[in-house]
């Protein structure tokens, strides 16, 4: 006897999921139009996804660190010469809040390889080259993906620090990375602020960051996540100086966002790198560095006058690779500025992610 089987039709609450990693982060990646145009009903089922709130996440896809509770959000681009648009979502452990302030580079990298699977991108060959509209900041990235054969092809021998083992490089190109929130690279108009009887250096580049020196703080740059976890006193005191800058910077109260970012700057420890940073999430230390932080340390390198060019070196030149020092090793950002006068812009930023996916199907909430 001729067994018709049925299609299996999902229950309501599933949604289509790729998990991956992306860089040094990793989440679900979701295709926006599968969830709420409305704002709230959204939160409340990336909330919902993620185990949020809970420190530990227990009850959803969240890994209990702000490096691996972020979800991506992407879907066919109908402007033109762009493929993908993509948003971004930085989920928080203990409280219902859903960020989608900060953009995030280390997750950017997964948004290539999940349109070509997705089949919005055709595959043009051993490389395809995917365009991508970041929501977030109203900025254009270009993402060169391996694709051999026809099929993204994740295995390979690239390597970054912070993510065990190698797999094929995703060659990312940065544009408009200047002032994506507050429509300017030095948002107070100074190359250095006084907050808390601190010089500090706030800047708009790939993302909103508050810089300050580690010999400032009594640091020597060199400090752990675990002395960042139990010194209670500094993390009160530079979440201080967050929300002022955050106020300084034109984005109003920020005690429930995670921009600015705050990066703790000092000399590098090799020759071959240009600074080492400290770059908090902001509430603790990322046990890496983020791509989006490493453009705005690596500009503010470039400016004369800022608290990172005390601190670290460049070549004076428009071009430079900046290696970047960080707990797991460097992040190298190859920024490209634009001089006229007293005007600077960020012409590109490049740099090289990998990423990896872990598992595709349905995420239930």
């Amino acid at each position: 006897m001729l067994v018709q089987c049925q299609p299996v039709v999902p229950p309501a609450n599933a949604i289509p999921c790729v998990f991956m990693r992306g860089g040094t982060s990793r989440g679900p990646f979701l295709d926006l139009r599968d969830l709420p145009r409305n704002r709230t009903e959204r939160d409340a089922i990336l909330l919902r996804i993620m185990g949020s709130p809970d420190a530990r996440q227990i009850d959803g896809l969240g890994g209990a660190e702000t490096v691996t509770s972020k979800v991506v959000m992407a879907q066919p681009s109908t402007r033109p010469g762009i493929d993908v648009d993509y948003l971004f979502a930085q989920i928080d452990l203990e409280n219902p809040l859903v960020d989608t302030l900060p953009p995030c580079g280390n997750m950017m990298a997964g948004v290539g390889p999940f349109a070509i699977e997705k089949g919005w991108v055709k595959v043009t060959g051993p490389e395809t080259k995917v365009m991508i509209y970041n929501i977030n900041t109203n900025s254009v990235i270009e993402e060169i993906v391996q694709t051999p054969n026809g099929r993204v092809q994740y295995t390979g021998t690239a390597r970054i620090d912070g993510v065990p083992g190698t797999a094929a490089p995703i060659l990312m190109n940065l544009f408009d990375q200047v002032g994506g929130k507050t429509k300017k690279l030095l948002p107070t108009g100074h190359l250095k602020d006084r907050i808390d009887s601190l010089d500090v250096s706030i800047l708009d580049a790939g993302t909103v960051m508050v810089l300050l020196r580690a010999d400032a703080i009594g640091l020597t740059g060199g400090e752990d996540e675990s002395f960042f976890k139990t010194n209670r006193v500094l993390m009160e005191r530079l979440e201080r100086i967050r929300r002022e800058a955050g106020r300084l910077a034109g984005l109003g109260d920020v005690s429930n966002s995670v921009l600015p970012k705050v990066g703790i700057l000092s000399t590098p420890q090799t020759k071959t790198a240009n600074i080492r940073s400290r770059y908090l999430t902001p509430h603790t230390l990322h046990p890496s560095h983020a791509v989006t932080g490493a453009i705005c340390i690596g500009t503010a390198l470039k400016i004369k006058g800022t608290v990172a060019s005390e601190v670290g070196r460049e070549n004076g030149k428009p071009t430079e690779l900046i290696v970047i020092e960080h707990p797991a090793g460097v992040i190298e950002v190859n920024i490209e500025l634009d001089r006229q006068g007293d005007r600077i812009q960020v012409r590109k930023v490049g740099t090289m992610r990998t990423a990896r996916k872990l598992m595709q199907g349905y995420v239930f909430y």
